[in-house]
């Protein structure tokens, strides 16, 4: 007989897969926090070129087991994407952990997103690691998508 296994067992996420993505801003290390953490910062540039996030869209509660939510609009379609997540792990302007996808959905099943930041004499170099789903450049979908983000969190913080 073979042992049966949970449900939740069944549906943890494979941390093996992922990627990591580095910049390095011309900015300080509480202003690429702030993007993260700021609901009126988040809405300025949580989206890749061609879409926006409203802000009514946006909520945050920064702390250890508080929730995110945000809303990318396609500026042609007029779709809408709805992602958000729960914060895991909080070290100001060091180090933020949160889950990231669907915000109803099994917070165990959602991909991790780590976002660390370290001063340089350039600014700060940011580095985002996403584990729980594939990605490569070239994909068209999670690292391709991401990459976009990140671009206009950079145009942001210029």
């Amino acid at each position: 007989m073979t042992p049966m296994t949970s449900e939740r067992e069944k549906r943890v996420i494979d941390t093996s897969k992922g990627f990591t993505i580095v910049r390095t801003f011309t900015a300080t290390p509480e202003e690429v926090w702030r993007a993260w953490t700021d609901a009126d910062a988040i809405a300025q540039w949580w989206h890749p070129r061609g879409a926006h996030t409203p802000r009514e869209s946006v909520e945050v509660d920064l702390r250890i087991g508080g929730r995110y939510v945000y809303s990318m609009v396609n500026n042609d379609t007029g779709d809408s994407v709805v992602s958000g997540g729960v914060y895991r792990e909080i070290e100001p302007f060091t180090r933020l952990v949160f889950t990231w996808g669907y915000p109803d959905g099994d917070q165990d099943d959602q991909p991790i997103a780590t976002v660390e930041l370290e001063a340089v004499p350039e600014g700060t170099r940011q580095t985002f690691d996403l584990r729980g789903v594939e990605g490569a450049p070239g994909d068209g979908y999670f690292y391709d998508g991401w990459v976009g983000v990140l671009d206009v969190l950079g145009d942001y913080l210029d």
